[in-house]
């Protein structure tokens, strides 16, 4: 089954791999090179990614009983590399 959970896990994956092909593969390319086509390529992706992420983890927040703290730890691990990984194991992970 497809919950909710599952959307929201997903991004976050998804969010925090487009992230780091951005951080660590478009950039580099872009000013080592000049060719702006990877960051253009990913960057219309990343930016819905990130907003899913960011608004599913607002809705979110009542369904865990998140208090402010946690939640703005989930919103500012959306800015760090790796940041939606440590996410999904400590907080979204049904065990």
């Amino acid at each position: 089954m497809f919950s909710l959970l599952n959307l929201f896990r997903l991004i976050a994956l998804l969010e925090g791999v487009s992230y780091l092909l951005l951080l660590f593969i478009a950039s580099p390319i872009k000013y080592f090179t000049g060719d702006p086509q990877y960051v253009k390529l990913l960057g219309m992706p990343h930016g819905i990614l990130f907003v899913a992420y960011v608004v599913f983890a607002i809705l979110f927040k009542k369904y865990f009983s998140w208090d402010i703290k946690t939640l703005g730890i989930v919103l500012v691990a959306s800015l760090i590399p790796f940041g939606t990984f440590y996410i999904d194991k400590k907080y979204l992970k049904n065990d």
